[in-house]
C-alpha cells in the first residue's frame, strides 16, 4: 500500500486541473486518488470525462485514467477518499467560497488556486519563499469557523510571482522599496482554455486584462503583510503602478519592472549588490529541501537580450523567477526584467509548492 498522502483536485476536467494531474503523477509526496467536477462530468471515467481535450501534450496518469469523477458541488463525496484537495475550480467567486468553506467544513483542507478567497483576511494568499509567517494565521481561521481539521490557503496571482521574490529579497536585505512601476507581458495560457480568440491574438497584443491590474497593484501588500490579531495586515507600500498585456506567448508571464528605493541616495544599492542579494536568495522551501522548489529561486542573466519565455520559462523546472537586464532608470532608481512560468510556478505548481509547505509543517496530520 503507497505511503503517500492521498489528495484530490477539484476542477480536474479544466486546464489547471489538469495540470495538478500531470505534474503531480510521480509526486514523492502526495498521490491523486480523488477527482471532482461539474455534474456533467460526475460519474465518468476521468479519460472519458476529459476525451477530446486533455491538453497537457502527454498521456493522462496512468492511475488517474479510470478514476471516477464525483461532483465538485458535493464536498461529502471526498471524505475518507482524500486528506486535502487542490481546487482549480471554474465558477463565480462566490460559488468558489462557499464550495472551499463547505470542503473546509468537512474536515478537508483546501489548497487552492482560485482567487475567491485571496483577499479572505484570515486565509493565507502564499508564496512559500516570502510570506510563509502566515502560516500562523491558519489557527484563527480554524477557531473562527470551527472548524477542526479543514482550513483553506490560496496562492496569489499568477503574474505576480514574476517579480514578487526580487522584490521580497530586496527588502529583507534592507533595500525597502518606495514605489515601483509594472508592465505585465502575459501568456495566452493565463487566460485559461479556450482563453483569447485567435483573431485577438494573432499579430496583435491586447492592453487590457479585466481585473489584473487591480490584482498587480493590490495582492502584493497582502504577500508582504503581518498577521496580527488573527487577521492579515496589508503592509503599507511599496506603491504600485500597473499596466497588465496579453501578448502572443503559449507560456510564461514577463514583467519589466522600475522601481524608487526609500533609502537616502547614499545608502541606496548598487547594480552589484542588488545581484549579489538575488542570487544568494534562499528561503524556507530550500531549506526544508521540498520537493518542487527550486535550488535557485531567483536566477540572474547577463545576455542583453534575456530572459525570453521559449528560451527562460523551464529554469529550475519552471519554478525560479528569471531576471535580465538590470540597470539603472532614469527616472526611478533601477529597472529590469522578469520572468516566470505561469502555469507551473504562478498556477499549480506553486499549488503543489504550497501543499509541500503545509506538510512539511505537520498541517495534514
Amino acid at each position: 500500500m503507497s505511503s503517500k498522502i492521498k489528495v484530490g483536485v477539484l476542477g480536474a476536467t479544466g486546464m489547471v486541473g489538469q495540470r495538478y494531474i500531470k505534474l503531480l503523477e510521480d509526486h514523492p509526496w502526495f498521490e491523486v486518488t480523488y477527482v471532482a467536477a461539474s455534474p456533467r462530468s460526475a460519474g465518468k471515467a476521468y479519460k472519458d470525462a476529459v476525451a477530446n481535450r486533455w491538453l497537457i501534450g502527454a498521456e493522462i496518469p496512468a492511475g488517474v485514467q479510470n478514476l471516477i469523477v464525483e461532483d465538485a458541488n458535493d464536498a461529502s463525496k471526498a471524505i475518507g477518499k482524500c486528506q486535502f484537495v487542490f481546487s482549480a475550480l471554474e465558477m463565480g467567486k462566490e460559488e468558489i467560497k462557499a464550495l472551499e468553506a463547505a470542503y473546509a467544513a468537512e474536515g478537508i483542507p483546501v489548497v487552492s488556486n482560485a482567487s475567491a478567497n485571496r483577499w479572505t483576511e484570515d486565509v493565507p494568499m502564499l508564496i512559500p519563499e516570502i510570506n510563509y509567517a502566515h502560516l500562523d494565521v491558519i489557527a484563527e481561521q480554524k477557531k473562527h469557523h470551527g472548524w477542526d481539521k479543514g482550513f483553506i490557503a490560496v496562492k496569489p496571482n499568477c503574474s505576480l510571482q514574476t517579480y514578487m521574490m526580487p522584490i521580497f529579497a530586496l527588502q529583507q536585505a534592507g533595500y525597502p522599496i518606495k514605489r515601483m512601476v509594472v508592465t505585465t507581458l502575459q501568456a495566452t495560457s493565463g487566460a485559461g482554455y479556450p482563453g483569447v480568440p485567435s483573431f485577438d491574438m494573432i499579430d496583435n497584443i491586447v492592453p487590457y486584462i479585466g481585473g489584473e491590474e487591480e490584482k498587480t497593484e493590490k495582492e502584493c501588500l497582502k504577500i508582504l503583510g503581518k498577521v496580527e490579531g488573527g487577521k492579515i495586515v496589508n503592509a503599507a507600500g511599496p506603491l504600485v503602478s500597473a499596466t497588465c498585456t496579453r501578448v502572443p506567448v503559449i507560456d510564461g508571464h514577463t514583467a519589466t519592472v522600475s522601481l524608487e528605493f526609500d533609502l537616502p541616495e547614499d545608502k541606496k544599492p548598487s547594480l552589484e549588490e542588488i545581484e549579489k542579494v538575488w542570487t544568494s536568495f534562499t528561503s524556507v522551501p530550500q531549506e526544508l529541501n521540498l520537493p518542487s522548489a527550486p535550488v535557485h529561486p531567483i536566477v540572474v542573466r547577463h545576455e542583453e537580450n534575456r530572459p525570453q519565455p521559449r528560451r527562460d520559462r523551464e529554469t529550475e523546472k519552471g519554478m525560479a523567477c528569471v531576471i535580465g537586464r538590470l540597470r539603472e532608470c532614469p527616472v526611478f532608481d533601477v529597472k529590469f526584467v522578469a520572468l516566470s512560468h505561469n502555469t507551473k510556478r504562478g498556477a499549480a505548481m506553486g499549488g503543489i509548492l504550497n501543499a509541500e509547505l503545509l506538510k512539511a509543517k505537520g498541517f495534514f496530520g
